[in-house]
């Protein structure tokens, strides 16, 4: 029997649902990119990207239309570091290896 890295189970919490999981495509290891953005998203403005007090499917319309909102506060890096890992096409996301070399990163990393 082979093995794919692809899959189609849908798991998670509602707030990190990855946009190929809404529109029940396969899906790989960028999903952890997206959740990546999520979580820093998240930690930098107190509140999650996409979450919607409406609705399941609000949120849901949120997330495939990647619809981001950033507080003025954020500086331009953090939020272009964001924007680069919150992207609908995984084939777009910047990778894990590319973060850790994003401006951001390093600057708060003294790498």
């Amino acid at each position: 029997m082979l093995f794919s890295s692809k899959r189609k189970t849908f798991c998670g919490t509602l707030d990190y649902v990855f946009p190929e999981i809404v529109m029940g495509s396969e899906y790989d290891q960028m999903v952890d990119v997206w959740s990546v953005g999520v979580l820093c998203y998240e930690l930098c403005t107190g509140h999650a990207p996409f979450e919607s007090s409406k609705s399941r499917e609000e949120t849901y319309r949120k997330i495939l239309n990647v619809d981001l909102k950033f507080p003025r506060a954020l500086s331009e890096d953090v939020k272009d570091f964001i924007r680069r890992l919150l992207i609908k096409k995984p084939e777009d996301r910047m990778s894990l290896e590319e973060a850790l070399e994003h401006p951001w990163i390093k600057k708060y990393c003294g790498r």
